[in-house]
């Protein structure tokens, strides 16, 4: 079948799910690579954490380790972590501060700005253009004082995928945040999309999160914009039962900047393919799943906090920890049982809910990038070199 069969196929796939041999197989995981991660943004850090000249923080991810560094001339720039010697890394780990980036191994030396600055014998490299051997740049964007970095394309930015919802996030002033402690890197047994999926699942709230529903009652509510998914639960004024979460209820103190509708919100923000915001009245979390595998991933996530030191707001934040690593624990046996689930042949495709409007608007973009997540089962191996 061509490419051009698959593409005009019914589009009565818009009411069922991508099949489930494209949740483990090894072809098509190379192809979201190439498609999907490559020329998608993802996020770094914030700009508080590379405040100063020489600091640096790196993201490694589908094979490629990508570092943000300031430079002296305090402008904010993307590389790639790879010496143009013998491609040796330069720097390890996930963050630093350098006055020069120097390779380990043979102390080629670049500036801040990625020129090539010193080479040892650089009279016996007689192939050698010093000016043609910078770090190769990645495309950086700053958003609300979040660093994205994309490998390449020339798709929508960030700004404009975000601006269906500008006006919602502008009263959290995203850009004065700085980090309430580290990243941290969880690694899971499952593909990527499986993370993505629950991620803007509405259905299962009230059925495997019993501490949202106390939290929430039914206020929860999902929408897809093109780019980006926004989900969000209000807090109601009935005490829990859960401790942990009557006492959130209770110290969360009030938000002098937020609107008086986002005091007890809770909200989400899910970005084309894998990165997602939690932003609550106390503090803003990312979060993003990146591939390791057809059937494996790390999810990569850490918080940040405006300057408050009231003792409610410092307990409720502790609060929201201890809820939602309980919701972070129910979410893993989930995304697990559907990831085993998805290895019987018995089961292909399910159908979707009319109120799953972003699986469905997933599902589509998945399909238009790779046309052969329209058929049901497996094709032979070596189809994408066809």
């Amino acid at each position: 079948m061509s490419e051009s069969d698959l593409h005009n196929m019914r589009d009565d796939l818009d009411g069922w799910s991508l099949p489930a041999w494209t949740y483990d197989d090894p072809e098509f995981a190379a192809l979201e690579v190439d498609r999907i991660f490559r020329p998608s943004w993802q996020v770094v850090c914030h700009v508080s954490d590379v405040a100063n000249v020489g600091d640096w923080h790196s993201l490694d991810y589908i094979g490629e380790s990508v570092i943000v560094v300031r430079g002296n001339d305090d402008v904010l720039r993307a590389f790639t972590n790879v010496c143009r010697h013998r491609g040796s890394r330069l720097v390890d780990g996930s963050d630093g501060c350098a006055k020069k980036l120097v390779c380990p191994y043979h102390a080629w030396t670049y500036d801040l700005d990625g020129r090539l600055t010193g080479v040892p014998d650089s009279a016996s490299y007689p192939t050698l253009d010093k000016s043609k051997a910078s770090l190769v740049p990645v495309d950086l964007e700053i958003w609300r004082g979040f660093i994205f970095v994309r490998l390449e394309g020339d798709g929508p930015s960030v700004a404009t995928m975000m601006a269906p919802y500008e006006a919602q996030v502008a009263p959290y002033r995203f850009e004065e945040l700085r980090a309430l402690g580290r990243v941290t890197m969880r690694p899971r047994d499952v593909n990527w999309k499986n993370v993505g999926d629950n991620y803007s699942d509405g259905l299962h709230i009230p059925v495997a999160h019993p501490g949202l529903t106390r939290l929430f009652g039914k206020s929860y509510g999902i929408e897809a914009e093109p780019h980006v998914d926004r989900m969000w639960g209000d807090l109601v004024d009935r005490p829990s039962a859960n401790w942990s979460e009557r006492g959130y209820q209770n110290l969360l103190p009030s938000v002098p900047h937020l609107p008086e509708a986002n005091q007890k919100r809770w909200l989400y923000f899910k970005l084309w393919p894998s990165v997602a915001f939690d932003i609550y009245p106390d503090q803003v979390d990312f979060m993003q799943w990146l591939p390791t595998g057809p059937n494996s991933c790390v999810i990569r996530e850490i918080s940040y906090v405006l300057h408050d030191d009231r003792r409610e707001m410092r307990a409720a934040r502790y609060l929201n920890w201890r809820i939602n690593r309980q919701v972070n624990a129910e979410d893993t046996v989930l995304i697990t049982r559907v990831q085993q689930g998805m290895a019987s042949q018995s089961f292909s495709m399910g159908p979707l809910s009319d109120k799953e409007v972003c699986l469905k608007s997933f599902c589509r973009q998945i399909r238009n990038i790779i046309p052969e997540a329209r058929l049901e089962h497996r094709p032979a191996t070596g189809w994408s070199k066809k």
